[in-house]
């Protein structure tokens, strides 16, 4: 396609106008891939900013033009075409500068990369909840995020754990497990398992006799673990006792989550004080060779609080989704289990409704606080949602702080990721790695790596980090390389 240049192309443009007829050339494809319409249009668009009336001052019309004159100019030319409208991809591709491209390599990269700790000292207890994170959320204290992220790994590491070897043994009681942990600071000290009270009709073990340990009754749902390293105890300040537990995994936890009816607690004075039904029987169900999750629980413990009497000390509970529900109902068991109870912290991820409101005013009576982070795009933080009546004991109420994030705000994630990566615990550490306040939608210098989250989440990954990451050959099949099932936490 040939352009004339005729009398009514101002002097001073001259230069820019050759210049930019040469990157046409270069262009050529692009828009030879456009429509008739659409060509006529954009080079309408060009004529009209070649033929814009110039400034009177005579000193800018003869003034040389330099080097970065003629650069600046070309770059509001083409973007005065709108170019961007017809092809948008190109735009993303042209802003993955070698720069961006070296950042997504190393989030992108296996090297285990972990963080600088700083030392809480004094302050453990403010990042524990002692004020309900008062002032840490918004925007994000980035050691409150790193300790976030840090109990959020030990709940992928009870996910491993349980599909490390998920089928429970029929006629004896199941044999120490060995779990692997993110943080090397703590050791395991006991096995935690769930049972559930219903068990599935007979007609479904004889149309599907192969579903293994998908049908048990009791399984492995997460672990105590306690800090046993000299350094890390005095950096943290304290002691701490972790209780880390998973999320749904068999059919008949399934079963327990959709058992919504709110019935009265236990051994509670209060009448009112009313709990999901399910995940109260998950709680308090004893299997045939395990005790109940509340049981084993309450004694261990009490163990470790005897072992390490003297000294100072923390309980963190945390977990997602099921667990998350769970690490409730544990808080509520274990903050009065003895006579002296170290402050008790609940961390929970994607966690649905508990209980009601005079359930929620139970725990803030005995103290037990709670972080609820949640993803605003995630469906299963409200539920249960159903109201029946007027009366408040039987209205579901969430508990504690919420800190919130949201899919949309990640570079990397589609903004319309389907419900089960808005619900994916990775997603959430992400999420969390990357937020600072809640009028900055992602951190620039985030450095949780991405390599968990593309593997796990490649169709709700934007397309062109997929395709950059297939392009820097760091695709995992192809490498075959095995994820590690805890991630690096971040760094600051």
């Amino acid at each position: 396609m040939q352009i004339g240049v005729n009398s009514t192309v101002p002097a001073q443009n001259l230069l820019v106008f050759q210049t930019k007829r040469a990157s046409f050339k270069c262009r050529k494809s692009l828009l030879n891939s456009l429509s008739t319409e659409s060509t006529r249009k954009h080079l309408s668009n060009l004529e009209k900013l070649l033929q814009k009336t110039n400034q009177t001052d005579s000193d800018r019309v003869t003034k040389p033009l330099t080097n970065g004159s003629i650069s600046i100019k070309r770059k509001g030319l083409f973007e005065g075409l709108k170019l961007w409208d017809i092809k948008p991809e190109m735009k993303a591709a042209e802003e993955m500068s070698p720069s961006h491209l070296n950042r997504l390599q190393r989030l992108l990269s296996k090297t285990m990369e972990y963080s600088p700790r700083n030392n809480l000292g004094s302050r453990w207890r403010e990042y524990h909840g002692c004020n309900d994170w008062s002032g840490l959320l918004d925007p994000l204290d980035e050691n409150l995020r790193r300790e976030v992220v840090r109990y959020g790994e030990f709940v992928q590491a009870a996910y491993h754990g349980f599909h490390s070897n998920p089928a429970m043994p029929v006629d004896e009681a199941p044999l120490p497990r060995h779990v692997a942990l993110p943080d090397r600071s703590y050791k395991v000290t006991k096995s935690l398992y769930a049972t559930s009270s219903v068990g599935l009709p007979k007609w479904v073990d004889d149309m599907a006799p192969n579903l293994g340990w998908m049908t048990q009754r009791s399984s492995w749902i997460g672990f105590v673990a306690v800090c046993d390293d000299r350094r890390e105890i005095q950096r943290m300040g304290r002691r701490d006792i972790v209780i880390a537990l998973r999320g749904t995994a068999t059919c008949l936890e399934w079963t327990e989550n959709f058992r919504a009816q709110l019935v009265r607690i236990p051994g509670s004075d209060d009448s009112n004080q009313r709990v999901e039904c399910g995940f109260l029987s998950l709680h308090e169900t004893r299997g045939a060779h395990v005790p109940s999750l509340a049981e084993s629980v309450v004694q261990e413990v009490q163990r470790l609080i005897e072992m390490y009497k003297g000294e100072t000390l923390s309980i963190t509970i945390t977990g997602h989704s099921l667990g998350a529900a769970l690490s409730l109902l544990v808080a509520d068991e274990i903050s009065s289990c003895a006579p002296h109870v170290p402050p008790v912290a609940v961390f929970s991820f994607g966690g649905p409704r508990v209980g009601n409101k005079s359930f929620v005013q139970r725990l803030n009576q005995k103290n037990v606080k709670v972080l609820r982070i949640v993803n605003n795009q995630d469906l299963i933080t409200r539920v249960p949602g159903v109201f029946i009546g007027d009366n408040n004991s039987w209205a579901y109420t969430h508990v504690g702080t919420e800190l919130k994030v949201d899919t949309k705000m990640s570079p990397y994630l589609k903004p319309d990721a389907d419900v089960a990566c808005c619900h994916d615990l990775e997603a959430y550490l992400h999420l969390v790695d990357g937020f600072l306040s809640s009028n900055c939608p992602f951190r620039s210098n985030a450095k949780r790596s991405l390599v968990k989250l593309v593997n796990e989440q490649r169709s709700n990954v934007k397309q062109l980090y997929t395709h950059k990451a297939l392009s820097l050959n760091l695709d995992r099949d192809r490498l075959n390389v095995p994820i590690p099932g805890c991630l690096p936490s971040p760094s600051r």
